[in-house]
């Protein structure tokens, strides 16, 4: 997924107009630590759930790799341009490719401050996976209670922090939840179970 939306980022793509992003104001802090919080809110119950049912976690991290992989697709294919307007990667080369993805695949190389191939990716969009992943994890704990209330309380932290750093356009975030739900159910059925 992460090279497709590489090679996403080199072209050139429209800024979309988004209702939804015409009122809510950008908060700089929240884009800054946006990813910190959804670590927080996304690995910890990551965890648990492995520790209170290693089964369901198992399918749970096969759905996760699918999803990322319909998500790369759907970057591919849809185009979308940065929400901020501001098109920095058209054009970028194979090489700065390389070295980005060696960078973004790479355990804690996202926090990594030096030099090297330095890419945000802006052209990620469609659709939002801030939103998939936490809504997945929500629906593979929704049978633990009080991890389904932790994990809702997050997954709405983390989807508020998506439009205040102007991440991603609202169809994204919609797209999220139909293509995770729509996944979820084909591999688990009704979420009851």
């Amino acid at each position: 997924m992460v090279w497709m939306a590489l090679w996403a980022e080199a072209r050139p793509a429209p800024q979309l107009p988004d209702l939804v992003l015409e009122y809510v104001p950008y908060v700089a802090w929240v884009d800054r630590y946006n990813y910190l919080l959804w670590l927080f809110s996304y690995v910890p119950i990551a965890l648990w759930l492995l520790v209170k049912d290693a089964p369901r976690f198992i399918r749970y991290t096969i759905s996760s790799g699918l999803i990322a992989l319909v998500r790369g697709v759907c970057i591919l294919v849809t185009g979308l341009g940065p929400v901020n307007g501001h098109d920095p990667h058209v054009g970028m080369d194979f090489d700065t490719r390389l070295s980005a993805f060696l960078h973004l695949v790479t355990p804690f190389g996202f926090f990594d401050t030096g030099a090297g191939a330095r890419v945000y990716l802006t052209k990620d969009l469609f659709f939002s996976g801030h939103t998939a992943t936490t809504f997945l994890l929500l629906l593979y704990v929704w049978k633990f209670p009080k991890l389904r209330a932790a994990m809702l309380v997050s997954h709405v932290l983390v989807v508020a922090s998506v439009f205040f750093a102007h991440l991603h356009y609202t169809i994204d975030v919609i797209g999220a939840y139909a293509i995770t739900f729509t996944l979820f159910t084909l591999r688990v059925g009704p979420v009851s179970r």
